[in-house]
């Protein structure tokens, strides 16, 4: 079998010097959590402020007088709802089933020019539904810095580019870095997400965190969405699964004449979702894994999507795919292993909200 060879961060070697350790993801190595631990990382985000890498997400330069109107025709969302100057969540739909290819925000700059950020490996299936986009990821880093006190820390250092708003984006100038800023993230938290050059990325880096940013991997940003009930490509989105099976038909917007998905979610919204994407909560630290069985009257009625421990919350927390019948505060059994425990159901987001 070939070796693969994995993408890099152009932040890679300040991750090494940091002592991360780095593992694979999405076709990247990437760093999962620092010396201090996967636990400190999530605490200071929920506290405090902590820096992600995500230079492994994409990044699509879309620009030109037919731009909006190829986006309004390929992504579920609808342009009509904001403007230049904001970001929107959106979906990529399966035009045969309306199942979620990939999941995106969109950068809306001027009327003419967007950048599209899609998921690590999807990049390809949106560069095929937007013909002309160009792909600027090789160009570029994007740092997540999220938390309480993430603007605070922003604006010691860059204080042009602590003003955004929660979804909304607008460039920014920090010594001889140009750069974009967004009031986006994953993380259930306020907070932002930065576009910089290549070349400026690690000096950017090195100065929030000397203002006080904790550096966090992956694991920390893992824990941290799953307590905010958000969504992981693959797991609680993907093929088979429609925005409607999520709970996200929000992100549809109906009103469109057209978009990719649209008859086929026409059809389930006449017809109802037969499951809905629940939240588990489990007494014990012992954290419920993806995959496992939910089992309720003594039959298997779902698998597991996502599951762990809640840092927050001091217990395990999971996501599945339920039965309509089963709702709010019933109680069902998950297989661990061989172990039985019980799991009930609750709302979502697990924290925050």
């Amino acid at each position: 079998m070939a070796e693969v060879t994995l993408h890099t961060s152009p932040l890679d070697s300040v991750h090494r010097g940091l002592g991360a350790r780095m593992v694979a993801f999405g076709g990247w190595e990437m760093p999962v959590s620092y010396p201090v631990g996967t636990l400190v990382e999530h605490a200071t985000c929920r506290t405090g402020a902590a820096l992600f890498d995500v230079s492994h997400l994409g990044s699509l330069d879309f620009r030109g007088p037919h731009a909006r109107d190829a986006i309004q025709a390929a992504f579920s969302n609808d342009l009509e709802r904001i403007a230049p100057g904001r970001a929107q969540y959106t979906h990529l739909l399966d035009d045969a089933d309306g199942s979620v290819v990939d999941d995106i925000i969109v950068w809306w700059l001027a009327p003419d020019h967007f950048v599209v950020l899609p998921n690590a490996s999807n990049s390809g299936a949106v560069v095929d539904a937007l013909p002309g986009c160009v792909d600027i990821r090789p160009e570029r880093a994007l740092l997540a810095l999220q938390g309480p006190s993430a603007l605070t820390i922003l604006g010691s250092v860059v204080p042009g580019a602590a003003t955004v708003a929660r979804f909304t984006v607008a460039p920014f100038q920090w010594e001889s870095t140009s750069g974009l800023v967004a009031g986006t993230g994953y993380t259930g938290e306020d907070g932002v997400e930065l576009a910089v050059p290549v070349e400026g990325a690690a000096d950017l880096w090195r100065a929030l965190v000397s203002a006080g940013a904790e550096p966090a991997g992956l694991g920390a940003r893992d824990t941290l969405r799953l307590e905010a009930g958000l969504p992981l490509h693959g797991h609680e989105l993907g093929s088979g699964i429609t925005p409607l099976d999520a709970g996200l038909g929000w992100v549809v917007g109906w009103e469109k004449e057209a978009f990719r998905g649209r008859t086929a979610l026409l059809e389930q919204r006449r017809s109802g979702p037969g499951r809905r994407l629940r939240g588990l909560a489990v007494e014990g630290r012992r954290p419920p894994r993806e995959g496992q069985a939910v089992i309720h009257d003594g039959k298997q009625v779902a698998e597991l999507t996502s599951g762990n421990f809640s840092p927050t919350l001091g217990h395990g927390i999971a996501m599945a795919f339920l039965p309509l019948e089963i709702g709010l505060g019933d109680v069902v059994i998950l297989d661990q292993r061989g172990t039985e425990v019980a799991a009930t159901v609750v709302a979502m987001p697990f924290v925050g909200g």
